[in-house]
């Protein structure tokens, strides 16, 4: 799969560490930024990982800041995009089983590396149940519209 990853200064050792996971799971990672723990701003990475899910130039995306918090606010504004802060294995399986999640939200400090790659992991294997879900996914998409 390809899966674009971005961070802020905040999460940018896990992005690293978590490139080196998804390239070792088998999965090509485009890594839009940022390039090292210099202080920048989220919603730029989250404005780059968004788009390329969005404009279906990777399948999926992730996101690293303090909390994984801001990223999900500023990814979520991008059309088509479905980003979902995490906090266990848990919550990622259903971010993609109940809310088809495309973008995966982490904190690059208050998680271990550990918990990080069983999220990834649980959110990657984990398919869209439908159903019910897509009744509602659909109304997401239509309050974008309605905007």
């Amino acid at each position: 799969m390809k899966i674009a990853i971005g961070s802020d200064h905040a999460g940018f050792k896990r992005k690293k560490e978590l490139i080196t996971a998804l390239s070792r799971m088998g999965h090509r990672v485009v890594d839009v930024g940022c390039y090292s723990e210099d202080s920048c701003d989220y919603p730029d990475y989250a404005k780059k990982v968004g788009r390329a899910v969005s404009l279906n130039r990777a399948e999926r995306g992730i996101l690293v800041c303090g909390t994984g918090i801001g990223m999900a606010m500023a990814a979520n504004k991008i059309k088509n995009v479905r980003a979902a802060v995490c906090w266990n294995a848990k919550t990622a399986a259903l971010a993609s089983e109940h809310n088809q999640a495309n973008v995966l939200c982490l904190s690059g400090r208050l998680l271990s590396l550990n918990e990080g790659e069983k999220m990834v992991q649980a959110w990657l294997k984990t398919e869209f149940a439908g159903g019910r879900h897509l009744r509602r996914i659909r109304k997401i998409a239509q309050m974008e519209q309605e905007a």
